[in-house]
């Protein structure tokens, strides 16, 4: 499938994005991706979602093919940025889906554009520095992107990792993250952990305004099933749905997980 690949200069930054054309009017669908992930690992799930939605994706800068920024961001910047993005794509309202690193910025997205973004989906993600962390020896392995960069390696924690069906195929992470994904900086991966350093959606979540989903994988490592129940606690208008799989689950488990968003997005 063609990507439909642009080249966009936002608030002074090169950034690398793909829009999918829905084949119905309507808002389209922003994806933000995790940490270290370029807007390629998510085409499993773009194929699988009903083609009736338009889809956005995007490489923040020093991912993928954006080029490394200048100065180091952070998440209100940045979610300045996804606005000025949209903008300049002709889109005036869209929904947002976040996974993971890419929740984080999703929901500081729904905090600043309340009244462009529409609804909001949320998938094995939390809520910042104030959450249920992962287990120290998963922690450990996401401060480098060496998962990104050493096939070999990805295969061998994918299990501790990502879970769920992970545990059982290993060897599909490099499908995923290595056969066609464009590998990014190590500056730009540091520059996203900092991105997200001391930040926290806790006090704000009660003041959400968007209809939210709240995909959460029953094994996932990284962030703890505990986060998503605080989430759908917390969020004034959320649902929240636990899938039988893990961290990757939205690419992993795409056939199940993505008729689910559609169906939120648009009800029939």
């Amino acid at each position: 499938m063609e990507l439909g690949l642009r080249r966009l200069t936002v608030l002074g930054h090169e950034i690398r994005a793909a829009v999918r054309p829905g084949t119905e009017p309507g808002p389209p669908l922003l994806l933000c991706n995790g940490i270290g992930a370029s807007l390629d690992l998510l085409q499993p799930f773009v194929d699988a979602l009903d083609p009736r939605i338009g889809v956005v994706r995007f490489d923040v800068p020093g991912v993928g093919g954006s080029p490394d920024p200048r100065l180091p961001y952070n998440f209100p910047l940045l979610a300045l940025g996804v606005g000025a993005m949209m903008t300049r794509l002709g889109f005036d309202e869209y929904d947002v889906l976040g996974i993971s690193w890419g929740g984080g910025l999703a929901q500081q997205v729904a905090f600043q554009q309340p009244r462009r973004c529409r609804r909001l989906v949320l998938v094995s993600t939390a809520t910042g520095s104030l959450m249920v962390p992962a287990a120290p020896g998963v922690l450990r392995k996401m401060v480098t992107p060496q998962r990104y960069r050493d096939a070999d390696y990805a295969v061998q924690v994918a299990a501790e990792l990502y879970g769920g069906r992970m545990r059982d195929r290993p060897d599909d992470v490099r499908g995923l993250m290595h056969a066609h994904s464009r590998v990014g900086s190590r500056r730009g991966y540091l520059l996203q952990l900092l991105a997200g350093a001391g930040w926290s959606s806790l006090p704000g979540l009660p003041f959400l305004r968007q209809p939210t989903l709240i995909l959460a994988g029953d094994d996932d490592p990284i962030i703890p099933l505990a986060n998503a129940r605080i989430m759908a606690r917390l969020i004034p208008r959320a649902r929240l749905h636990v899938y039988a799989d893990g961290h990757l689950g939205l690419v992993t488990s795409a056939d199940v997980l993505a008729p689910l968003v559609a169906d939120f997005l648009r009800p029939a």
